[in-house]
């Protein structure tokens, strides 16, 4: 097994509280980094634009990652939710051994 990490924003520090809950009963995840207010710059229907948003990173294990995204994609308040995972290419053994702990097979 490996360790996955998954990064979204979400417009607000409610919406990413109720997300990252969620996930965590449904044993998902192991843990949810709700990061302060981001600065977003982004082009969206063609035109330039920015905005306030709260970061979130997601941890998890590999085999969770895909039912992560997916979930996520459900839970997410966007139409078009920017949500991007990937497998960590190297892990602390007390880490993992946590995160193997904490997600639900």
């Amino acid at each position: 097994m490996a360790a996955a990490l998954v990064w979204c924003p979400f417009p607000d520090v409610d919406s990413a509280r109720a997300a990252a809950d969620t996930l965590l009963d449904e044993g998902l995840i192991a843990c949810a980094n709700i990061l302060g207010g981001i600065e977003s710059r982004f082009v969206w229907e063609g035109a330039r634009a920015t905005g306030s948003e709260v970061g979130v990173l997601f941890k998890t294990t590999a085999e969770r990652l895909d039912d992560v995204v997916e979930r996520l994609g459900e839970l997410h308040p966007y139409d078009t939710p920017a949500i991007i995972g990937w497998h960590a290419d190297a892990v602390h053994p007390a880490t993992f051994a946590w995160l193997a702990g904490s997600v639900a097979d």
